[in-house]
């Protein structure tokens, strides 16, 4: 499964600045017009606020789940959530809780 995070850490980079570079190399870090666009329509709203309980959703799992498993250094990943979005810090966190839950099983044998 590693190989498959790591592969959906770079989709999950790569696709949403695919569209979000263009955007900010044509109106650069213009706010208003960002805060305007996303509030431009329900559907709009609709998948921000999907994108944002997800969010909190993923930071709840993360904190939680890394804690029961002893996870160290596992807020790496909240770089990714805050740099690019869900669609990384998911992927990277499952990476890193993967290759935790592996070498705690090569610890064991």
């Amino acid at each position: 499964m590693q190989g498959v995070y790591w592969l959906l850490c770079v989709l999950g980079t790569m696709l949403p600045y695919a569209s979000f570079i263009p955007w900010l190399a044509e109106h650069g870090l213009a706010l208003p017009l960002m805060w305007q666009q996303i509030m431009a329509s329900p559907l709009a709203v609709f998948a921000w606020a999907d994108v944002l309980v997800s969010a909190l959703v993923l930071l709840v799992f993360m904190r939680v789940e890394s804690r029961r498993l002893g996870m160290a250094q596992a807020w790496w990943p909240v770089l990714g959530l805050f740099s690019v979005g869900v669609s990384l810090a998911l992927p990277w966190f499952l990476l890193m809780r993967e290759r935790h839950l592996a070498a705690r099983k090569a610890q064991v044998h």
